[in-house]
């Protein structure tokens, strides 16, 4: 045994070195060697089989090793069936066979493997003839070269599974520093992005304000301007009509002392007639041409007493004093209109039963009228005619006919975009509010102004007249609102409350209240005879643009500039029903004569009809841009809108 070993000895020290380079260089051939076993290859020439071979084979009979039938026996069967029932219980069973034991692997084949795995072919070839020479001659035995130990040969794997897996360490602890590496970017990045997204948050809510602020101080300097503006071309008219006259009262003190003498006073008056007045004035200067105004004289009153008066000259100047003198009595003498006290109740309450027009849905466009230039601002239909009355930012109101589709009449005379209008209860005069900060009185029939009423400080919205038909109110940007006496041609009252522009204003039917709405998100109830504000009714989120009374019913509805719709409660004083029908702005909202079906203006082209018993909502489009004014004939069989474009438009 001792020789044995140190005979293996020296082998094994060159198999060390050996397999110290190779196991390195080829782990993973060592795992598939250790897993299938040691081989080696061996050069065998196969020759192909000879026809003329000489080797007899032996035939194998083919017997029927079955039992005979009449040679079976119970106990070979009983014994049969035990041995199946048997073999079934153990495939059943998990049977656990003992493992392979390995062999080891010798030394020779061990050595023609590695020369395999290491491509060492002509050494393997040396290998093999030298070896195999050394068993023939029967100096080398085969049993005594002995085996390779397998503790070695598991040192060697385990070595090897030890350097890979310190091999993946390594590549583990590299892709765990760069995913802490992108983690702290992200991180990073995380609290930079944080941080700017809350300083243009800031930003952003600071240019909010400012544009909040701009917008309210444009707001305040914008009125300003436009009175500005309108005074400005009114002093120039002024200036111009100053001029006039001037030129004018020139003319008539020389052709006065020219024909004094010469000419009587009838012919002097013909002369005065024919070459008189600013129009004339205006013909007879040619552009191109340079004139020289006549020299006046002022004259003191000393030589004015002095110089002898002619008699026509005497009659003109005492009917004017005379006229002025009845003017100012008459003024004085003109006492306030006292608001009525015993007023009948509104009839359309108690006729609801009564009313004989059934709520109409389907309306289509039927007629396109072109009245104006710029937007209409609003119509009103006449409450006994089939007259049709608008306004627009043309500066012009317009009555039309609506059986022939003419115009009727045309008012002009405001320096300004007229707002609303409205008519008064016999149809015979008309209410106006424009830009200009006035409200006027027109004589529907003719077209003249009758009577300008003067105190607004900015942009009249709105104007509504009394059930009696002598007092006016009006509504203003200026955040007021007035009640005007038409006989006394004054106001009678100013309405202060609101703490932005009060856009809309009207009366109750029958009665002395009043309803205004206001951009401040609230609608006010005032008392009329003594302008307290009875109650004010809040729900908008948004400045309210119109409210109205329903003509049947104790309601009130409203609409504000991101078009919700509210029903209010005249009696309780609190909200029915909100609805929202937006984004787009409402401008108007009105009710039909039965007051069961709600109309409103929207700017985005569409009109909207509610009708309050089913609560369901329908469109009317056919406009092309907004939708400013809305309203119902008497009998609800024709519906009349206005728009931007400058069209008035019949629904049927």
């Amino acid at each position: 045994m001792a020789a044995q070993r140190e005979g293996i000895t020296p082998p094994l020290r060159v198999l060390e070195e050996a397999l110290g380079l190779g196991l390195t260089a080829a782990g993973d051939v060592e795992d598939a060697v250790a897993a299938e076993g040691t081989y080696y290859l061996e050069q065998v020439t196969i020759t192909e089989a000879s026809e003329d071979d000489d080797f007899e084979y032996e035939e194998i009979p083919d017997d029927n090793f079955s039992i005979p039938e009449g040679e079976e026996d119970l106990t070979k069967a009983m014994q049969m069936f035990q041995e199946q029932v048997t073999d079934s219980q153990i495939l059943e069973q998990k049977t656990v066979l003992p493992s392979k034991r390995e062999v080891p692997e010798v030394i020779e084949d061990f050595l023609c493997n590695f020369l395999i795995k290491m491509g060492m072919t002509r050494t393997l070839d040396c290998f093999q003839s030298e070896w195999y020479e050394l068993i023939q001659k029967g100096i080398t035995e085969v049993s005594g070269a002995g085996n390779v130990p397998d503790v070695y040969t598991q040192n060697m794997l385990l070595e090897n599974e030890n350097k890979n897996l310190k091999k993946d360490l390594k590549h583990y602890k590299q892709a765990a520093d760069k995913a802490r590496e992108d983690l702290l970017k992200t991180q990073k990045e995380r609290d930079f992005h944080r941080m700017h997204h809350k300083r243009i948050v800031q930003e952003k809510n600071k240019l909010i304000n400012d544009l909040k602020g701009l917008k309210l101080h444009y707001a305040s300097y914008e009125p300003t301007i436009r009175v500005l503006l309108e005074k400005h071309q009114t002093l120039l008219k002024q200036k111009m009509m100053t001029s006039l006259e001037r030129d004018k009262a020139a003319k008539k003190v020389c052709l006065l002392r020219r024909c004094r003498s010469n000419y009587t006073p009838t012919a002097m008056s013909k002369s005065y007639d024919q070459n008189s007045g600013p129009g004339t004035k205006l013909k007879l200067m040619e552009p191109g041409r340079s004139y020289q105004a006549s020299k006046i004289r002022v004259v003191s009153d000393s030589e004015k007493d002095c110089e002898p008066e002619d008699p026509t000259q005497k009659g003109f100047l005492r009917e004017v004093r005379e006229q002025t003198k009845y003017k100012t009595r008459m003024k004085d003498n003109t006492k306030d209109t006292e608001f009525p006290t015993d007023m009948p109740p509104n009839p359309n309450l108690y006729s609801r039963k009564e009313n004989n027009f059934p709520e109409k849905l389907g309306y289509r466009l039927k007629t396109i009228f072109k009245l104006h230039e710029l937007p209409v601002s609003c119509v009103i239909m006449h409450p006994h005619k089939d007259i049709l009355v608008s306004c627009s930012e043309d500066r012009l109101w317009k009555a039309m006919g609506l059986s022939k589709g003419k115009v009727l009449v045309t008012g002009a005379g405001h320096t300004d975009w007229l707002s609303n209008c409205c008519l008064h209860p016999s149809g015979n005069k008309l209410a106006t509010s424009s830009g200009d900060t006035t409200v006027k009185l027109w004589d529907l029939s003719k077209g003249n102004c009758i009577l300008t009423l003067e105190g607004h400080k900015h942009a009249v919205w709105s104007c509504t007249w009394h059930s009696c038909g002598d007092f006016v109110a009006s509504s203003s940007l200026d955040t007021t609102s007035k009640i005007w006496d038409v006989n006394s041609e004054r106001c009678r009252c100013t309405l202060y409350g609101h703490t932005d522009s009060v856009n809309s204003i009207e009366f109750f039917l029958c009665s002395n209240t009043l309803l205004t709405g206001s951009a401040d998100k609230s609608l006010s109830i005032w008392d009329a005879r003594t302008g307290q504000c009875e109650q004010s009714l809040y729900g908008h989120m948004h400045s309210i643009n119109d409210a109205t009374f329903n003509p049947r019913d104790h309601i009130i509805a409203s609409c504000d500039s991101c078009g919700v719709i509210k029903l209010w409660d005249f009696r309780k004083l609190l909200p029915i029903v909100s609805i929202d029908v937006g984004p787009s702005p409402g401008n108007e909202v009105n009710f039909d004569s039965s007051g069961q079906l709600l109309a409103q203006a929207s700017d985005s082209g569409v009109i909207h009809l509610l009708d309050l018993k089913s609560g369901q909502i329908h469109k009317l489009i056919g406009h092309e841009d907004e939708v400013h004014a809305v309203v119902f004939s008497q009998d609800t069989e024709r519906l009349f809108s206005g728009g931007s474009e400058g069209t008035v438009r019949m629904w049927s």
